[in-house]
């Protein structure tokens, strides 16, 4: 039953242990994780006993998911890679912040040992100034960006909704009618897209009869006890799912919207969103590495939280967006789609979710916009994954970690004002 529970839809967040062991004692190289022919018993991972997320060894598990698990490509082409010109700083490392909250100031590469990072990039003006990989990360390699996902879901939508493919004042049951008996068949595709649908949908991990580890069950690829009655995919869940509270009404982080959007998407294009985010931005961007997606047993994306991809990549998915869709003189995706992002949601909708490390931000296509005084806005996943973009300082940060605890909570304060500080010193000292 473990290995239920612990299924994909559990990289959405994990339990941190009590006492963990900083970045440097937790290092999977060091600790000899999957090492040898065999490796050790102590050290062996599997999805099957989920041991993969246990700490330390998730550290390890978040940069080789797809040796563990049944996943699909996100095909980057045979065209050759779109160069990152190169211009790296030393003087990025000092840099001295002040951590939300108050305290001593850190460093910024403090911040990064703090926050368990196993890779970071920084663009300015489309140059790397910075590069780091840590843990079990290289620059071949490809990491969980857990819902870092789900912005990217949204941004499939919102380029649908920019060319007239989705309408966002349709009902969810227009494009998906095998949804209208569940929570979702009266909600509106904005609704969807912006997580103020009314559904009953609990991510508390720590009750075990919470929606969340029925949406494990449903999403296991594992073959399911001889008992089992409930869902059997990502599909099946979804037309479960009831309602709780009116739509329209506040913003409610829940990983079923995703999902949800993920079968709108697939309806209204013809192709999955492993395959549109292929066709749309991975073959154009120019990627260097395939991406892939977690998929449950009847071969479904995650489009909630399972994507993988190259760090590189990630930071050439954010300067396609600091550049309004353009990159190589071409317009990949509507600007408009990308304008109607930047905006941002309800604030009043947003600060009813109580993110206190949050004030003043909205929520709009799945990304999370700051409002501040750059017009920054980020896609965020647990455990420390982000991608944050600049307007103003012409800046994108790619950021990928293994943070014992899963909410951001734990690095935001180490993390948000460490991306602010480095815009900042940018702007300065361009």
């Amino acid at each position: 039953m473990r290995s239920l529970l612990l299924s994909l839809a559990l990289l959405t967040a994990l339990p941190a242990p009590a006492a963990p062991p900083d970045a440097e004692a937790s290092d999977p190289a060091r600790l000899g994780w999957m090492k040898g022919a065999p490796p050790p018993a102590e050290r062996t991972i599997r999805f099957a006993d989920g041991s993969y997320a246990d700490f330390p060894a998730w550290r390890w598990s978040v940069s080789h998911f797809r040796e563990l698990m049944p996943t699909v490509q996100v095909s980057r082409g045979l065209g050759a890679p779109r160069a990152l010109p190169r211009t790296e700083r030393r003087d990025i490392d000092g840099l001295r912040f002040t951590p939300l909250g108050g305290g001593e100031p850190i460093t910024w590469a403090q911040s990064l040992a703090l926050n368990y990072t196993d890779g970071i990039v920084v663009l300015h003006r489309g140059r790397i100034v910075y590069e780091r990989y840590a843990g079990a990360l290289t620059e071949e390699g490809q990491h969980g960006l857990m819902s870092v996902t789900k912005s990217f879901t949204g941004l499939l939508g919102a380029v649908l909704v920019a060319e007239g493919t989705l309408d966002p004042a349709r009902r969810v049951d227009h494009y998906v009618p095998e949804l209208a008996s569940s929570a979702f068949g009266d909600a509106t595709v904005r609704q969807l897209l912006d997580m103020t649908t009314g559904i009953r949908f609990s991510e508390d991990y720590a009750d075990p009869k919470a929606d969340v580890w029925q949406h494990a069950q449903a999403g296991n690829p594992l073959p399911k006890p001889a008992d089992y009655q409930g869902p059997r995919s990502y599909f099946e869940f979804l037309r479960t799912v009831q309602a709780q509270g009116r739509h329209g009404e506040a913003f409610g982080y829940k990983t079923a919207n995703s999902d949800a959007l993920g079968w709108v998407i697939a309806r209204a294009s013809g192709q999955s969103v492993a395959e549109l985010l292929s066709q749309r931005l991975w073959r154009r961007i120019g990627a260097e590495q395939d991406a892939y997606f977690t998929v449950d047993s009847i071969g479904t994306p995650f489009a909630g939280g399972g994507l993988n991809a190259g760090l590189r990549d990630l930071a050439r998915m954010g300067e396609l967006l600091r550049n309004g869709g353009r990159l190589g003189g071409q317009q990949i995706i509507p600007r408009a789609a990308v304008d109607d992002i930047r905006r941002g949601g309800s604030k009043a909708d947003f600060e009813k979710a109580g993110y206190a490390l949050l004030r003043g931000w909205s929520y709009r296509n799945m990304w999370w916009v700051t409002h501040n005084e750059h017009g920054a806005y980020m896609a965020r996943g647990v455990h420390g994954q982000a991608l944050y973009i600049d307007p103003k300082a012409e800046m994108v940060i790619a950021r990928l970690a293994s943070h014992p605890t899963a909410g951001n909570a734990a690095n935001d304060p180490t993390s948000l004002p460490a991306y602010h500080a480095l815009a900042r010193h940018l702007m300065a000292r361009p």
